[in-house]
């Protein structure tokens, strides 16, 4: 026999139901959130990322582009130490 009467859900029945749906959707909407972010995501570093400005100098002391006369007067410029050193 089937049992299509008397089978109500009571009032907890409902809010159980009801709260399961709500749990459901959230982990599925999650999970997607966290497929689409996690796949988008590159170990590459981002434009906005870039170094700044005592990095590159330092970069550039270190190549060998410029020797320690020219790297200390730049970088007393750049970190505002008032006037750069004139070595002659």
């Amino acid at each position: 026999m089937m049992f299509w009467t008397d089978h109500d859900l009571s009032a907890w029945g409902w809010v159980g139901m009801t709260l399961g749906m709500v749990a459901f959707w959230a982990l599925v909407i999650g999970l997607t959130v966290y497929l689409v972010r996690g796949l988008g995501r590159t170990d590459q570093p981002r434009a906005t990322d870039s170094p700044g400005p005592e990095r590159l100098l330092s970069e550039r002391f270190a190549r060998g582009e410029i020797d320690d006369a020219e790297y200390a007067s730049r970088l007393a410029t750049l970190r505002g130490a008032g006037r750069p050193v004139v070595r002659s």
